[in-house]
């Protein structure tokens, strides 16, 4: 194909309309395809199921079990929904706590308003504290600011949405660039639309479809956590939900851009491997970071600043109330400046890769041209 071939096609079009083409293409045959649309309604079905089974499983939960001395039995007698142990004494209502065998104690207590104290390990039981007429002073043994349960879970939630969303939209890419350089219909494509407008145009598609799906996640978890009345989580996640959703919008940018640059280095399926595998891999770093590391405040700082890993780290922060009010706005323009490199790096890549055939291109003769 000549060059005049080329720019006169790239005329018939602008710059904007090329762009949507292209858009409006990847996102009709991702909608079109049987596989895409089951797997992200088992996703959705999941994440719903998920949400309703934790908040009605919280609802009937009603036994909770505590330790109570001889001289506080009359401040729990009206109380309902307790598995109540009787101990002798204090120490023997601590040492219950700290084995585990009892959520809380209570104890009588000379010094208190009400009369008597509730003992827990790391956190009070809210529902305990619900369930007797008035509000006890606490001790916590082990003070703890957010309950550990509640942190692995956002911790998986952030995980497993990044991870599932970036790698199956980057993977989609990646074989569609593929596919389209094995069966040469590039050639046809860029006869009437510029090379850069192609990957614009593949990179918004993927990622309309993309933020379509967190917005949907996002929109389940409130309806959910609405509907089973746990409405001080939803409190809770309302804020880095909306920060990870505004994160997660320029990492996939920035990760799709680099998807597509290095699958047009190669032209067949097979190979497509030997070239995303190194962005697989990170990736996949953030999800076993945030998993193993979700109670370390130094891991999470790192990760809340590195590009790659900042959509599951700053909202996992901010949702620890770790992070400072100025940490998600700093941690956001590293991110953009990351991606608007990436683009362009990535564009310049694609660009001289594309229509080259036969072996994989080497990464120093992409950017080269």
């Amino acid at each position: 194909m000549s060059t005049t071939d080329t720019r006169r096609g790239s005329a018939t079009l602008g710059s904007g309309q090329a762009i949507w083409l292209v858009a409006e293409r990847e996102i009709g045959s991702k909608l079109r395809s049987k596989a895409f649309v089951i797997s992200t309604a088992i996703l959705f079905i999941g994440a719903l199921a998920i949400v309703m089974w934790g908040g009605f499983q919280a609802a009937s939960n009603t036994g909770t079990p505590v330790a109570v001395t001889a001289d506080a039995q009359q401040y729990v007698s009206g109380a309902q929904g307790l598995d109540v142990t009787d101990v002798a004494d204090r120490a023997e209502a601590e040492s219950l706590v700290t084995s585990g065998d009892v959520d809380a104690a209570i104890v009588a207590d000379t010094s208190s308003p009400v009369g008597f104290t509730v003992i827990a390990e790391s956190d009070a039981p809210t529902q305990l504290l619900l369930q007797l007429s008035q509000l006890p002073p606490v001790e916590l043994l082990q003070p703890d600011d957010v309950n550990a349960a509640l942190g692995y879970i956002a911790a998986i939630g952030f995980g497993v949405v990044f991870l599932f969303a970036a790698s199956m939209f980057g993977g989609t890419i990646a074989q569609s660039v593929v596919e389209e350089k094995q069966t040469r219909v590039v050639e046809l494509l860029i006869s009437a639309i510029p090379v850069r407008s192609l990957l614009a145009g593949k990179v918004i598609g993927n990622t309309v479809l993309a933020m379509g799906q967190i917005l949907i996640l996002a929109a389940i978890a409130i309806i959910g956590l609405t509907v089973t009345d746990q409405t001080a989580l939803l409190q809770g996640l309302g804020g880095p939900i909306a920060w990870f959703a505004v994160f997660f919008l320029f990492g996939f940018i920035l990760l799709a851009s680099l998807f597509a640059a290095a699958a047009s280095m190669v032209s067949r399926m097979e190979d497509v491997g030997s070239t995303t595998t190194p962005l697989t891999m990170l990736i996949m770093a953030p999800y076993f970071l945030v998993i193993f590391f979700n109670d370390n405040p130094l891991v999470l700082g790192i990760m809340s600043y590195v590009p790659f890993s900042a959509p599951v780290g700053m909202p996992m922060r901010i949702f620890l109330g770790q992070a400072q009010w100025w940490e998600p706005l700093l941690s956001l323009a590293i991110l953009i400046a990351t991606c608007i490199v990436a683009i362009v790096v990535g564009a310049r890549i694609y660009e001289n890769s594309l229509l080259r055939m036969g072996g994989r291109v080497k990464l120093s003769e992409a950017l080269a041209g």
